[in-house]
């Protein structure tokens, strides 16, 4: 399966050809969440950091509660310059999942 080789694919630190294979999984598949979770997190590893941000956006309208969306959103609004949006969603993901990872950032100060 795509989803599974784009996986390896980022784990390889091959980002790009992430996106190029779950391109296709999410045109087949709209509304599979976890392959544009996915899609999100290879676009943050190519520094992509407009699509990311779209495709974390995307997730937590379908998953509001997903504490890790939460966390990846906020560092791609950190790496942007963006520290009062990154702020707000280090801080719902803390809340809505207590790591000591979340909670640390959840205190980030600019």
């Amino acid at each position: 399966m795509d989803y599974r080789a784009a996986e390896q694919l980022l784990a390889a630190r091959d980002p790009r050809g992430a996106v190029r294979l779950l391109d296709s999984v999410i045109a087949a598949h709209p509304e599979n969440t976890a392959a544009r979770l996915l899609r999100a997190r290879a676009f943050f590893a190519a520094a992509q950091l407009r699509p990311a941000q779209l495709e974390f956006e995307l997730v937590l309208e379908r998953e509001p509660d997903n504490a890790f969306a939460h966390f990846a959103l906020a560092r791609t609004h950190e790496r942007a310059g963006r520290p009062e949006q990154a702020r707000r969603h280090f801080r719902l993901a803390a809340a809505l999942d207590p790591q000591p990872e979340y909670v640390q950032a959840a205190r980030f100060e600019s």
